[in-house]
């Protein structure tokens, strides 16, 4: 009887068991909630320029920091608060991002007034989750015309940080767009999801 062939997981999650466990139970299923949605695109961009672990070891500290990501109470927020955040080791202190947190809540105060977030952002990729069939070695797309789409009309609602990378990121994080490998096991589960 031989062994069983060891789990192949997407190569970028590593070993780290933070990471690991951030792969395996998060990354990739299909996320409809909009507040976990705006949570997630806020942290995309807070990751600009840093690796995603760095922000995935901070995100108890975000949370606790930006108030449970709740949009409504962030919009009202001024100076004092993000003096407040600057001072925090607990997360990533870069004022614009910051900054950008709070334009980023009243913005999205607005769309879930006119149309939802959910359906705002599920828009791009037609309300159902893109299929890739990536293989081991095959190029994951850094950005594609959903994620040029998406960024071009976040940017044009009041939100920062949110290039095309930062929103495919996001629609890979938030199974906008199944980028597990194929010789993953959580590659069917999230199929299996959508």
């Amino acid at each position: 009887m031989t062994d069983p062939a060891p789990i192949q997981r997407c190569a970028w999650c590593g070993s780290d068991p933070l990471y690991v466990a951030y792969h395996d139970s998060d990354w990739g299923r299909p996320e409809r909630d909009p507040r976990a949605l705006w949570e997630k695109l806020i942290l995309d961009g807070f990751q600009a320029g840093l690796s995603w672990i760095t922000i995935l070891r901070k995100r108890e500290g975000f949370r606790a920091a930006f108030d449970g990501f709740h949009p409504a109470v962030i919009a009202t927020w001024g100076e004092a608060e993000v003096a407040r955040l600057l001072a925090d080791p607990g997360i990533v202190r870069h004022r614009g991002k910051i900054e950008g947190t709070i334009a980023s809540a009243r913005a999205y105060l607005a769309i879930e007034a006119r149309e939802g977030f959910s359906p705002f952002l599920w828009s791009f990729v037609g309300g159902r989750p893109i299929q890739n069939r990536l293989r081991p070695g095959d190029p994951v797309p850094t950005e594609t015309a959903e994620s040029r789409a998406m960024s071009k009309a976040l940017k044009a609602e009041g939100f920062k940080f949110c290039g095309p990378t930062i929103c495919q990121a996001f629609m890979q994080a938030t199974g906008m767009v199944n980028d597990h490998l194929t010789t993953c096991p959580q590659h069917a589960e999230c199929a299996a999801m959508a």
